[in-house]
Order: structure tokens, then C-alpha cells, then sequence
């Protein structure tokens, strides 16, 4: 059998799926999973297509094996796992954070573009490198495997100026210093789906919801992106699992000179320890806080939907209107509250939520009442199977 790879790396772990090629229109992952506890306790586990376990290990590195081992190591299981399975390799499509003001497309990775790619870490600096590691690991073992990078920044591309530009020292701005805006491949799928879920509406002004432990919005029209939530890093925006969004930047400089935080003190703030987890003071899950009965846990579910009420409130002057808003992402698709709750916010747009159709779980569906204002849509994001047909695409 012969299968397209698609890999997302992190700095501790690595997930992917495995899909048949030549690729069918929407065809399921033959099997998906993950690598977690690089440089801790390593586990692999994979699932096939109904969601059956296939391997669920601990995998051990030789004692000694820094960082960069440990990726280089994961990575070798992976592949040989997939040997076993009778699968044979025809390309690989990597998720990477950053494409820069270069690529607003895929693009098949030549030495040329890894170079490029590199130049961006400064861009982002906490997801880049991870992003890269496992193309460099695969081009040294398989020189002639063809490799795609599909970019979180390039749906964000169509942005006008004023949406892109920050109101700061112009020197820094032509650094690069810009809204670039991230989850693009979540929304290109959404984006994709949409006019078969909500009709004529899609063309029009929409704002989709990507709601997860990253969660952000972005405003479209006429199916491109015109305004998104996320700027210049992964941080802005929305309250997130564990990312602040969006603060006023002289806490940081309070953070700085009242408490002596230095940048790797303000990132770990800003990124591990805010959000959900930071205002419950219990987790970042939001199941878990929908679960409980701390007082904790209810207010940092009522700050998650009221940012996001706001914020769907400026995506709206951006885009010119609502005619649909449109919900993805693991707790978008998954939580009926938090979708309530956040259209509760949007009464005085009209809009209205079907109860029975908002308890409905695991499919692209319209769940808003017919006489509502605004059209409210949920549709499922499939980020693995974007990439894939880039990937296929691309390559022919």
C-alpha cells in the first residue's frame, strides 16, 4: 500500500497520519496517533480508522540522548512502525508554523526552501525549530522523498494592510514585526466545507470559531481571511488553555520590575500558565472545568466565552457584518455550552440557537433556528487531511 505521511512536530511531541494514496476526496486517515514525552517518558500510540488501538508503548533511547536524539529517535520508531504496517512511503506533508511574507501557498521543500524556512525561527521561535527538525531528519535518510510544507500562517495572507499592520515603530514593522495569524489550515478545510453546510451564507460575512487549547478566530469574506485574532505570535487573541491572549502589555512590564521576570519567566507565563488553567487554578481541560463544581472552574469558562463574545464583536466591524459564525476546533465542535453561552452574547445580532441541534456531537451541521439573524454552524476541522491534499496536489 502507499501512503502520504503528514507530521506535526513539537518540542515534546509528534503527531501524524497515514493516508492512502493516490488520496480520495475527504477519505479517513488509514491511522493516526502521536509521540509524547520526548525527553521524558516516551509513549506511541496509533489508532486506525474506527479508532481502534494499534500500538500503545513506552519507548526507551539510549541512556545519555539529548534533545535532539530523543526527536531523531521517536521519529525512527515512527518509520519503522510504519514499515511493519506494509506501507511504502510516497511523500510526507509537514505542518510548519511560520511561512513569512514569502509563501502564502504549500510549497515541496527543496535545501532553497528549508534555508528560508530557517530564517523565519525568529518569527517563532517556540514552534519553528520543532516544525523543521523532523524534514531535515527525513531528507538526510530519504534523499529523494518528496516533502511538502503546508504553512499555519498562509490562509492569513489576504489580510489587508491596515488588519496586518501594528501601531509601532515603523523600523520594527519592516522587520517583520506583523499579524500573521495561525490555525490557517483548520480554517482552509472549514473554509472548504462551508458553502455545503450554511449555502450562499458562506460568501458572506462569516467568522469561524477555532476553539481548543489554542483558540482563535478569524473573519472572512468571500471565503477569504480579512481579519484573524492571532498576531504576531501564537499568544494573542483569545483566552486559550494555557496562553494568556491578548493582555495589556504593561503587566508584562509590571511582571518585569515588580516580580524581577526575566523572558524566559514572562514566556512560561504567558504560554504554560495562563488561560483556562491559570484563572481555575485546576486544568486547562475544558471537560474538566465544565465537570466540576469549583466556583474556579465556572469563572474561567465564563471568562473563556466572554472573550470570545468580544472578540467576535470586532470580527464582525471587520468583516463587515455577520451573516454566519461557525464553530471548530476540539471544544468548539465538542462543548454545547460554551457554543450557547457565546451566542447567548450575540442576542442583539438576532441570533438564535436551536437547543435540540446544539447537543448534537461529530458532524458539519447548521444548529441555529431558522428565524435567527445570524446563521450559527458547527463543522468538524480535518487540519491532517488539508495537508494531505496539498501534499498530493502539489506533488501531482
Amino acid at each position: 500500500m502507499q501512503g502520504l505521511l503528514i507530521i506535526n512536530a513539537g518540542s515534546s511531541s509528534l503527531k501524524f497520519a497515514m493516508f492512502e494514496a493516490p488520496l480520495a476526496a475527504n477519505a479517513l486517515a488509514l491511522f493516526r496517533g502521536q509521540i509524547d514525552g520526548i525527553g521524558a517518558e516516551t509513549k506511541f500510540v496509533a489508532k486506525d480508522v474506527n479508532g481502534a488501538t494499534l500500538s500503545d508503548t513506552v519507548i526507551h533511547a539510549p541512556a545519555g540522548t539529548d534533545l535532539e536524539g530523543l526527536q531523531q529517535f521517536a521519529l525512527e520508531h515512527l518509520l519503522s512502525w510504519i514499515e511493519a504496517q506494509k506501507v511504502e512511503l510516497q511523500a510526507v506533508g509537514h505542518r510548519v508554523l511560520h511561512g513569512g511574507e514569502d509563501y502564502s501557498a504549500p510549497v515541496r521543500i527543496t535545501p532553497e526552501v528549508f534555508a528560508t524556512l530557517e530564517s523565519f525561527i525568529p518569527l517563532g521561535p517556540l514552534h519553528q525549530p520543532h516544525n523543521l527538525r523532523p524534514i531535515r531528519m527525513l531528507a538526510k535518510k530519504y534523499p529523494q522523498l518528496p516533502q511538502v510544507a503546508c504553512f499555519d500562517t498562509a490562509f492569513h495572507r489576504t489580510q489587508p494592510w491596515l488588519a496586518q499592520t501594528y501601531p509601532i515603530p515603523r523600523k520594527l514593522t519592516q522587520e517583520g514585526v506583523k499579524r500573521y495569524g495561525f490555525h490557517g489550515t483548520s480554517y482552509e478545510y472549514v473554509s472548504r466545507e462551508l458553502p455545503a453546510v450554511i449555502g450562499a451564507k458562506a460568501q458572506g460575512a462569516v467568522v469561524i470559531a477555532h476553539l481548543g487549547n489554542g483558540a482563535s478566530m478569524a473573519a472572512l469574506r468571500d471565503l477569504k481571511c480579512v481579519a484573524t485574532t492571532m498576531g504576531f505570535t501564537a499568544a494573542e487573541g483569545l483566552m486559550m488553555g494555557t496562553r494568556s491572549g491578548t493582555i495589556d502589555p504593561g503587566i508584562l512590564l509590571y511582571m518585569v520590575e515588580r516580580h524581577g521576570y526575566g523572558a524566559e519567566e514572562l514566556t512560561r507565563a504567558i504560554y504554560k500558565e495562563s488561560g483556562l488553567l491559570g484563572v481555575s487554578g485546576i486544568s486547562q481541560d475544558m471537560r474538566t472545568l465544565e465537570g466540576s463544581d469549583a466556583p474556579e472552574a465556572k469563572e474561567a469558562v465564563d471568562l473563556f466565552c466572554y472573550r470570545a463574545a468580544r472578540e467576535i464583536g470586532s470580527l464582525t466591524m471587520a468583516a463587515g457584518g455577520l451573516d454566519a459564525l461557525v464553530f471548530t476546533g476540539g471544544i468548539g465542535e465538542n462543548s454545547s455550552h460554551v457554543r450557547a453561552s457565546i451566542v447567548k452574547y450575540l442576542g442583539w445580532l438576532g441570533a438564535r440557537l436551536d437547543a435540540d441541534a446544539n447537543a448534537q456531537r461529530g458532524k458539519a451541521q447548521c444548529i441555529s433556528t431558522p428565524d435567527s439573524g445570524v446563521v450559527v454552524a458547527v463543522v468538524p476541522t480535518n487540519e491532517e487531511w488539508m495537508i494531505a491534499h496539498h501534499t498530493s496536489t502539489l506533488l501531482g
